[in-house]
């Protein structure tokens, strides 16, 4: 499991502060922990007001590279600005953007800056009318969005498909849309990666957790290759860690063993 560390984000209320109040120390300390907890990127996303996005990202990049190589996962909504930050070389590695999506020129504007190259991107089931309630219309648009990745070289094995978590609260067959998209993307094209933000289902849920936890269970046994997600949270990763051994993903539980000792589940180190 490819896991996409999510705490840098500016919808958070406190990087949000951090952001308005330059708070760098806070900014770096979240980026350790969550290096520490093993992420293998690191989401870098301001969600600020457009005339601050472009510094306040260039910002966040500099702290964050202060103190991690783990490559970065830059995110904005503008297509413009994710290419901006590519051409221009802030990023010191390649990283993953997100995102793309069928609304405008999106893929063909970020796909051609990547092609050829070491950078994942995520890609969005969505278009110019949001995301689509029918699980097939979304399974459509993967495949366009896929189509044109390898028109433009883009490595397909670094793409990662995201079919929009639905929240539960609104829609009861969140997680059957969910699993049902998974193994159409997979059956289009193997090498693909299927990505999602795992807690929106959860949204306007009680005891949140629960349903995150079981919602991750049920997708890694469908095929789910990378998540958005909180690496200190020790359900869900504990519940990622039970699950790649019992589907033997993790051959013989080394992983999980290891993982045990080092007291990642949170309990006490042995």
């Amino acid at each position: 499991m490819i896991i996409i560390g999510e705490k840098i984000n500016g919808t958070i209320p406190s990087i949000k502060k951090a952001i308005a109040e330059r708070d760098e120390e806070l900014i770096k300390t979240r980026t350790r922990l969550q290096v520490e907890a093993g992420a293998d990127f690191l989401d870098c996303a301001p969600s600020t007001s457009t005339d601050i996005e472009y510094d306040t990202m260039v910002w966040l990049i500099g702290l964050m590279q202060d103190v991690t190589d783990v490559p970065l996962c830059i995110d904005s909504p503008d297509a413009g600005l994710l290419k901006r930050i590519l051409e221009e070389g802030h990023v010191k590695r390649p990283g993953m953007v997100n995102s793309v999506n069928e609304e405008g020129d999106k893929c063909e504007t970020i796909f051609p800056v990547i092609a050829g190259t070491d950078w994942n991107v995520i890609g969005l089931t969505c278009d110019q009318t949001g995301i689509p309630l029918e699980s097939d219309k979304k399974v459509e648009i993967a495949k366009r969005i896929i189509d044109k990745a390898d028109h433009y070289g883009v490595k397909l094995s670094n793409l990662h498909i995201d079919p929009c978590v639905m929240s539960l609260a609104t829609v009861a067959g969140a997680l059957e849309d969910f699993q049902y998209c998974i193994g159409k993307i997979h059956a289009y094209a193997p090498e693909v990666k299927v990505t999602g933000a795992i807690s929106n289902i959860s949204f306007q849920m009680p005891c949140r957790r629960l349903i995150n936890s079981n919602c991750m269970a049920y997708a890694l046994e469908a095929g789910l290759d990378s998540a958005i997600m909180d690496p200190c949270n020790q359900d869900m990763i504990g519940t990622i860690y039970a699950c790649e051994a019992l589907l033997m993903k993790d051959k013989s539980g080394r992983k999980y063993n290891r993982a045990y000792r080092k007291g990642v589940f949170g309990q006490k180190k042995a």
